[in-house]
């Protein structure tokens, strides 16, 4: 307040003029503020920044380097230009893991979807007690990966497996699912169902956000259960089933723990599965650390590292057409 003003004179424009540019911090005063701010958000993201540039950056270019070189951990790496790639469009076990790694991905990541969504909708239903199930559908996700292959190993042996036993109460004759190449891929995308609840979950969060006021005008317009999930609830969770269809894509492409412990890192299968379980990130570990191909096996790191971001960019054109963002 102005002197005149206390003494009810109104104040001039002046005074008033004045008056603000007092009460405003200077322009300087600003900038070094946001420069504090600057070096504080900074010194915060630090421990993120090293840890990408030192465990994830870096290792990728030393990858990327090392795939045009031979190099087996024991003698220094020597140039050899493309050969690593060369070799990897001439060798017929490449193209087997692709062709098990692809047959795997389609049949896992649309029935692992599929069976998410079902127990999240039995979920959602639920009235009573539904914290308690919905712990139970996703503890399976918890059990180490190792642990996973060894307890479907014996689950789905073909004589004393406890799949096939229930299979009998039904009357049917259960395949063997470990020691027969026509069963063993399948038997593997029933393993990868032990682990749905991780994405039963996420579907359970999506379903409790799609607007009721939505579901009760399909519902007065005299839509059914299926035409009201189809026509409403599916629209509204695209962007959550986008992002499971990333997700899995990605690591049904990258599936390696399960499938090496049980028939790779056991003797009693690894001899009978052939190359029916020859998983592309299985025959990458082979390449790297049973032959000491280290060169080749960062080659083909690149190659699936190339093929990931492809699926992922067609998946991106796609979500563009069919994904509804709400607000968007």
């Amino acid at each position: 307040m102005t002197a005149a003003a206390t003494e009810g004179v109104p104040p001039t424009a002046a005074e008033v003029a004045t008056s603000r540019d007092r009460r405003r911090p200077p322009r300087a005063g600003r900038g070094t503020q946001q420069r504090q701010q600057t070096r504080a958000a900074l010194l915060f993201i630090s421990p993120w920044m090293i840890g990408f540039l030192v465990f994830t950056a870096g290792p990728m270019v030393a990858s990327l380097v090392l795939s045009f070189t031979g190099y087996d951990l024991v003698s220094s790496p020597h140039w050899v230009g493309l050969d690593n790639y060369r070799e990897l469009a001439g060798d017929p076990k490449v193209l087997t893991a692709v062709r098990n790694t692809a047959f795997y991905t389609v049949l896992h990541v649309p029935l692992s979807m599929l069976v998410a969504m079902l127990l999240a909708l039995s979920l959602q239903r639920l009235s009573r007690a539904q914290g308690f199930f919905r712990t139970v559908v996703y503890l399976p996700v918890m059990t180490p990966p190792v642990a996973i292959g060894a307890m479907f190993l014996l689950l789905l042996n073909g004589r004393t497996g406890l799949v096939n036993e229930v299979l009998s109460w039904f009357g049917v004759q259960g395949p063997a699912w470990t020691t027969d190449p026509s069963w063993i891929k399948p038997g593997l995308v029933l393993m990868s169902l032990w682990t749905v609840g991780g994405t039963a979950v996420i579907y359970l969060a999506a379903l409790k956000d799609v607007p009721e006021p939505l579901l009760e005008a399909a519902l007065l317009d005299g839509a059914g259960p299926w035409r009201r999930f189809r026509s409403v609830t599916l629209p509204m969770i695209s962007g959550t089933v986008y992002f499971t269809l990333i997700v899995n894509t990605i690591a049904s492409l990258q599936t390696f723990s399960e499938v090496y412990t049980m028939y790779f890192g056991n003797a009693a299968t690894s001899s009978g599965s052939g190359d029916a379980a020859l998983m592309y990130a299985v025959y990458l570990f082979q390449q790297a650390f049973q032959f000491l191909h280290m060169g080749y096996a960062s080659a083909m790191a690149w190659l699936l590292f190339l093929v990931v971001m492809v699926v992922t960019l067609v998946q991106v054109q796609v979500a563009r057409r069919r994904v509804y963002y709400e607000g968007g």
